[in-house]
């Protein structure tokens, strides 16, 4: 949502000194300060992530109150329910405000400062508010992420229940999807990004949002299934830039080896996705997966040196493996790929097995559905290690790749021609092989 938010100027309200706000959202950059929502043209009540990852909530710009959060929330590997709670009628000034994270009321702050008995909020009054970016603003720290089930209740503090409740077999904080029969809203009610990008309020007050400054991209990643991405925690990759929700990369840096690895890892399963070489030129381009080790290891910017246990298939047409630090490089498995190819992904944790295809062909005459005999098999895998998906490139000037684990898009292009889906939701370019799944937390069983 990089550049892009949504607005909208509320009404009168039921009761302006008392609201509820639940966001459910997912980070993609670490690096600069995260808007979620803002309420006001200047002195603006505001939630935010600190470059840090602290949540900041400030009241009228932090000079009627704050929250600062002790703990730093930093993994875009999964979602966020934040939900405010509000009551400046309280006489106890803890009670005036309250945050919960998924589900949890938040009680270690650095500054914890609270708004006074019967305090007016902008939040909730006759004037613009704005999720992804501030108030009336058409610039300045942007959400650049997803967001989901954006709730707001008008005229009562709530818990928690009303928004979500924890999974009886899992013990996860999952989304209630019957919120509409058990609130009341208010006259400011509302309830939006309910069914994929719709602004369209659900509540029934028709507190429809606006969008501006960019467009929405519908995603297959939601709280109750995330789908794996590009980590932007462990990739060693300076000049490079990660972009759509961290499934593009673009690289700037010149040469030299740069490496990036996904946010998950299996052991077992079945799992497919999709790389689309969007501009590329040479042949030390390699797309496959790593033993999850080695995106532990700072150290080590390639596969080729140093490697834990690495399978890939090379730009040139060839295959590298990298078991402990012993790198053997085969040419002329497959055909050779560069800018416009897409490779289609196939890991066979079952059967220790990894296939490739180029463009929706599978490369030596493989068979992904082939189980135990892996007919036309890259490698066979050394069993008992978390893998996750892995690229590793070399003269990085001006290149461009992007994922598609499942969201259906490359970038902010559609894939053209959907194939049919494997186990699971999952939108991708060609057809998935029986069997198989995308890399999302319920594929993994997680």
């Amino acid at each position: 949502m990089a550049t892009t938010y949504l607005t909208k100027t509320l009404g009168t309200p039921t009761e302006n000194k008392k609201w509820t706000l639940s966001v459910w959202c997912k980070r993609s950059s670490l690096a600069a300060v995260q808007t979620i929502f803002s309420a006001g043209a200047s002195s603006t009540d505001t939630m935010s992530f600190s470059s840090s990852g602290i949540f900041n909530f400030y009241v009228n710009a932090g000079n009627s109150g704050r929250f600062a959060s002790n703990r730093l929330f930093r993994d875009t590997s999964s979602w966020y329910n934040v939900i405010l709670a509000a009551d400046s009628t309280q006489s106890t000034a803890a009670n005036r405000m309250k945050l919960y994270i998924n589900g949890v009321q938040e009680t270690s702050f650095s500054n914890a400062t609270y708004p006074s008995v019967n305090y007016s909020w902008k939040i909730n009054s006759a004037v613009n508010h704005s999720f992804g970016g501030y108030s009336e603003s058409s610039s300045g720290d942007f959400w650049d992420g997803s967001m989901s089930y954006v709730s707001f209740v008008d005229g009562t503090q709530e818990l928690p229940g009303i928004f979500g409740e924890t999974d009886s077999t899992t013990g996860e904080w999952k989304i209630k999807t019957t919120i509409t029969p058990s609130v009341a809203w208010g006259n400011n009610g509302f309830l939006i990004l309910k069914n994929g990008n719709s602004l369209t309020d659900e509540s029934s007050n028709s507190n429809n949002f606006t969008l501006a400054g960019g467009t929405l991209t519908n995603t297959e990643d939601c709280p109750s299934n995330v789908f794996a991405t590009i980590n932007p925690l462990n990739y060693q990759l300076s000049g490079c830039t990660l972009a759509n929700g961290n499934t593009s990369l673009t690289a700037t840096g010149g040469n030299g080896w740069r490496t990036f690895y996904g946010t998950l890892a299996g052991s077992s399963g079945k799992f497919y996705w999709e790389q689309k070489v969007n501009s590329y030129s040479g042949s030390s381009h390699y797309i496959g997966i790593s033993d999850i080790d080695e995106s532990r290891n700072v150290n080590t910017n390639d596969f080729e040196n140093g490697g834990v246990s690495a399978y890939c298939y090379r730009a040139d047409g060839g295959k590298v493996t990298s078991v402990s630090g012993s790198t053997v490089l085969t040419a002329g498995v497959g055909a050779s790929f560069g800018a416009g190819d897409i490779i289609g992904i196939a890991m066979d944790l079952d059967n220790q097995k990894i296939y490739f295809s180029k463009n929706g062909t599978w490369q030596n005459s493989g068979d992904p559905t082939s189980g135990a005999t892996g007919t036309g098999s890259f490698f066979d895998i050394t069993a008992g290690k978390l893998y996750t998906p892995a690229t590793a490139t070399y003269n990085t000037s001006n290149q461009f790749f992007s994922y598609n684990f499942g969201n259906g898009t490359f970038g902010t292009t559609d894939v053209s021609s959907a194939g049919t889906a494997g186990s699971t939701p999952g939108v991708f370019e060609y057809d998935v092989p029986t069997g198989y799944e995308p890399m999302t937390t319920k594929g993994l069983n997680v």
